[in-house]
């Protein structure tokens, strides 16, 4: 009897180092995968606060929990079983799949770029929304947030499912879901920070009974417009540069590595034209100055293609707001 609950104590801890091995695997997948999409992610984090533009701040938290909630539906129930579909039956596809996810990045890059350097008028928009009942607005805003969230959580699934090293079917879904949610929690939980950050600043200044306090606040208050701006522009470049870097992947995978192999050659130059200290620093930028570059390109080219084309088309189908909205 002894022997026999010593051998079974063994084997449950057996299976307990195995559980905890297959937990640490797990979330060590999911971190390196979910560290290549960090173009997606950023923009995402870039492109939410606009959609709490003209309400109420005691209604800017609420309307962040239903897009969290909204996004985390997009990545569980449709994303997820999507992309384990995919990497079981048709893995082929997940190359196209990203280089296609790689060129809306940069699209959206390089609209965003267009759009600094000639801007566009929104002001007849934001007539019609002041016009609007605020719940209903509110449900409009959000509902808009979640569909465009849809496209960069898919990206972000995609990136990380190729990111996912060859394993059974539950790593690999355990890995998607851990790395969506938790994904999903930095960007919105990130979201809400920013969007109150001003308010903790006015809170600070208007109430601290410290004159370090009352610096901090009006700092708060008067930097965040400043860091809003940071955020897209390092967003803007994050998309250039992981959309570009996937597409030219996606073209050696297929055959076509004249691109990318001159890219390497290039970084590769440029790393061992500085001292040793600085050559790996070098080599890397070098390479992500140019694939962004090559992103800028594209994402100009795919410009007219997607506002003539793809962009009435879809307006046809799912209805001028959303094509509005995006």
């Amino acid at each position: 009897m002894a022997g026999g609950l010593l051998a079974l104590l063994d084997d449950v801890a057996g299976i307990a180092k195995v559980a905890a091995a297959s937990i640490d695997d797990v979330a060590a997948g999911a971190a390196k995968a979910s560290a290549k999409a960090a173009g997606a992610v950023i923009d995402d984090a870039a492109v939410t606060p606009k959609y709490l533009h003209g309400f109420e701040a005691k209604r800017e938290l609420p309307i962040i929990w239903k897009i969290a909630k909204g996004s985390i539906r997009n990545k569980l129930l449709i994303l997820l079983p999507a992309a384990l579909l995919l990497a079981n039956f048709a893995p082929w596809l997940i190359s196209p799949l990203l280089m296609l996810g790689g060129a809306y990045l940069c699209f959206e890059g390089a609209e965003k770029v267009l759009h600094a350097f000639v801007p566009h008028d929104t002001h007849h928009g934001a007539e019609d929304e002041a016009e609007g009942d605020p719940a209903h607005l509110e449900e409009k805003k959000a509902a808009g947030a979640i569909k465009t969230d849809f496209i960069l959580s898919a990206e972000i699934m995609t990136i990380i499912l190729s990111g996912i090293p060859e394993s059974n079917f539950w790593m690999e879904a355990s890995t998607l879901a851990l790395a969506g949610v938790g994904i999903t929690v930095a960007v919105y939980g990130s979201v809400a920070l920013i969007v109150k950050m001003d308010d903790v600043g006015l809170a600070m200044y208007a109430g601290g009974d410290w004159s370090l306090t009352r610096a901090i606040g009006r700092g708060l208050v008067r930097g965040m417009p400043y860091f809003m701006k940071l955020l897209t522009l390092v967003g803007t470049a994050a998309m250039l540069w992981v959309g570009g870097s996937i597409v030219i992947h996606g073209l050696e995978e297929l055959g076509f590595g004249w691109l990318g192999h001159h890219i390497h050659d290039w970084a590769y130059a440029a790393g061992h034209a500085v001292p040793a200290a600085y050559e790996g620093f070098v080599e890397w930028t070098s390479k992500a100055a140019m694939d962004g570059v090559f992103g800028l390109v594209l994402g100009a080219a795919l410009i007219p293609v997607a506002t003539k084309v793809i962009g009435p088309i879809w307006g046809a189908i799912f209805g001028k707001d959303e094509e509005a909205a995006h």
